[in-house]
């Protein structure tokens, strides 16, 4: 079974990351954001993308992360195939450090299926599902 997983959805998409810690999960969730788009395992590590995101619980912060893929998306014209994330905190206080790995969309190599407009709060959550780790919420495209 793979880390992440598209979810059906009447009209956008869900996805999920699953992992054995939550910021495995959240790494598993932004693949899950690229593969809306393309084939995850098509998109170079051409370019290395740092951020550090706050949010008051782990479920806004999966958001700001999506959110803020979703935007280099579109202002920039990136694709990320790879994550590497870094959670700490705890309630009321989150921080994630993470590295996303990627490059500009080449249309003809990517073939991109849709475009992500942004990151919904609908099936939002984050915790413990089955033994492991869940991010999942719902995406506009």
């Amino acid at each position: 079974m793979s880390p992440w997983r598209h979810l059906e959805h009447r009209a956008d998409i869900g996805l999920e990351g699953r992992g054995a810690t939550p910021a495995e999960a959240f790494e598993q969730a932004a693949l899950a954001l690229t593969a809306v788009v393309t084939d995850p395992a098509g998109v170079r590590a051409e370019r290395a993308v740092h951020l550090e995101l706050a949010a008051p619980d782990l479920e806004l912060l999966l958001v700001e992360l999506l959110d803020a893929m979703v935007y280099r998306q579109g202002a920039e014209g990136l694709l990320f195939g790879r994550c590497r994330a870094a959670i700490d905190g705890s309630a009321g206080a989150w921080h994630l450090r993470v590295t996303l790995w990627g490059e500009r969309v080449d249309p003809a190599r990517h073939a991109p299926a849709v475009e992500v407009k942004g990151v919904t709060l609908s099936g939002l959550f984050v915790g413990e599902e089955d033994g492991a780790f869940v991010a999942r919420t719902v995406v506009d495209v």
